[in-house]
């Protein structure tokens, strides 16, 4: 069942998030183990990363002691281009604070076998003993990470194609429709419902009709973020707007 927490605003609902994250990587410090994060990528999570890289600066929080899985890479880029996300997250979050850089781990949009480094990420994250939160943000299609409609609980970490409306939607980073690519890689909807707990954002109107699908209609490949009903721990942050539609708050 997704459990709803609807904030006035993104500002507040960012500061909720990140001292859930916080409390898990201190809990896990205190125990002796690291903290595993996946993360995400987009506008979305931005003002998440600023709050963390505050509590980093103001409040002493350390990421030495956690390791992070980012959900999907663009194919083609390469962690030097501006619009890849390793770039994204270098600039965003671990260039800011104290993270072992061994430990940040992001697709290989370069892998010449793209199975092979598939498959050797979902290793990967087992090695680590799986993900304890994993960050979503959710896109028009209901695409979860990359997993564009139809995708399900079977999917594991994979290349896929991406939708047009994707496309269009991520434009604005590239400044083109033409010079954003057409292919990720992407962890599956089986990947990210293994995960201990799963925090999904989305803020604003334009959310709002897909996250009343992801939460009331019945889980279906047509919205993969539907398959969230599912998982035990799940926790949509939403501010007002992006909740406006759904019949229960």
């Amino acid at each position: 069942m997704i459990r709803l927490h609807v904030h006035p605003d993104k500002a507040t609902a960012v500061r909720a998030v990140a001292a859930d994250i916080a409390a898990l990587v201190r809990a896990r410090a205190a125990e002796g183990r690291r903290a595993v994060l996946g993360l995400a990528t987009g506008s979305t999570p931005i003002p998440l990363y600023a709050e963390l890289v505050r509590l980093h600066r103001e409040e002493g929080l350390s990421f030495r002691g956690v390791t992070t899985f980012n959900l999907d890479e663009y194919s083609g880029l390469g962690p030097d281009h501006d619009q890849s996300y390793r770039w994204f997250m270098q600039r965003q979050l671990f260039d800011h604070v104290d993270v072992v850089p061994a430990e940040t781990h992001v697709p290989d949009g370069l892998a010449k076998d793209v199975a092979g480094s598939a498959a050797a990420y979902e290793d990967a994250i087992r090695a680590a003993g799986g993900i304890d939160l994993q960050v979503l943000g959710i896109g028009r299609t209901g695409h979860i990470g990359f997993n564009e409609p139809p995708a399900g609980p079977a999917t594991r970490t994979r290349q896929v194609h991406l939708d047009e409306l994707t496309r269009r939607d991520n434009a604005s980073f590239f400044g083109d429709v033409a010079k954003v690519p057409h292919h990720a890689v992407t962890m599956g909807v089986g990947t990210i419902l293994d995960c201990r707990r799963v925090v999904l954002l989305a803020w604003g109107e334009g959310k709002a009709d897909i996250v009343r699908r992801s939460v009331e209609d019945a889980p279906s490949d047509d919205c993969p973020a539907s398959w969230l009903q599912r998982h035990a721990a799940c926790d949509f942050v939403l501010d007002a707007p992006a909740a406006a539609k759904l019949a229960r708050r």
